[in-house]
């Protein structure tokens, strides 16, 4: 089946999303041109509607649609524990597991020179402000098995010992070079469970 124009830029917006390959962007493609028009319509709408409606929350910098994520306003949950995670999907990522009951912070990003991303770029100062009321006792440094997200443990690490709080950096179990979000609940877990003090 030859592609017609606007075929063709579906398919290069669909492959440009993380994790669709091409094969996968013609599924998705031939599947929203066989399925009812309002299907389309509705999934079109809905991403609007997401991108519109969600913002940052003003205290941990997740995904929210108030001032405040739904984390954050919960008042069970233990505000002494602060689970620091690079992208909001990571934040997803753990509460997926369904044990973590401490809040979260979001560094939207990770130390990265290559990319020019440093420190300053990160949502840090936020992290430490929430840190001057002596209510934290230990903070997570949950980012990515990466070179730049072990990068930017070790920064924090440092940077929080003029701190009165525990710093933990969550366990091996989840694969060297991989990405959080892909990781499945029970690897989570363990590396949640096994964190150890830095």
């Amino acid at each position: 089946m030859a592609e017609t124009h606007s075929l063709s830029n579906l398919l290069e917006k669909l492959v440009n999303l993380p994790g669709i390959g091409r094969k996968s962007a013609q599924r998705i493609a031939f599947y929203l041109l066989k399925a009812p028009q309002s299907e389309s319509i509705f999934l079109a709408k809905a991403i609007e509607t997401a991108r519109c409606k969600t913002k940052f929350c003003s205290n941990c910098f997740s995904f929210t649609e108030d001032e405040l994520c739904s984390i954050c306003k919960d008042t069970k949950r233990d505000r002494g524990l602060i689970c620091v995670v690079e992208q909001p999907d990571d934040v997803f990522a753990f509460e997926r597991i369904g044990e973590y009951r401490g809040v979260y912070h979001v560094l939207h990003g990770a130390v990265s020179p290559l990319d020019d991303l440093g420190p300053n770029k990160l949502k840090i100062r936020g992290l430490l402000e929430r840190l001057k009321n002596n209510e934290v006792k230990e903070v997570i440094l949950a980012t990515n098995p990466t070179t730049e997200g072990e990068a930017t443990a070790m920064y924090l690490a440092k940077l929080l010992k003029s701190y009165e709080v525990k710093v933990t950096r969550i366990a091996r179990g989840v694969p060297v070079g991989s990405d959080l979000e892909y990781a499945d609940e029970v690897t989570l877990l363990r590396a949640l469970e096994g964190r150890r003090e830095i």
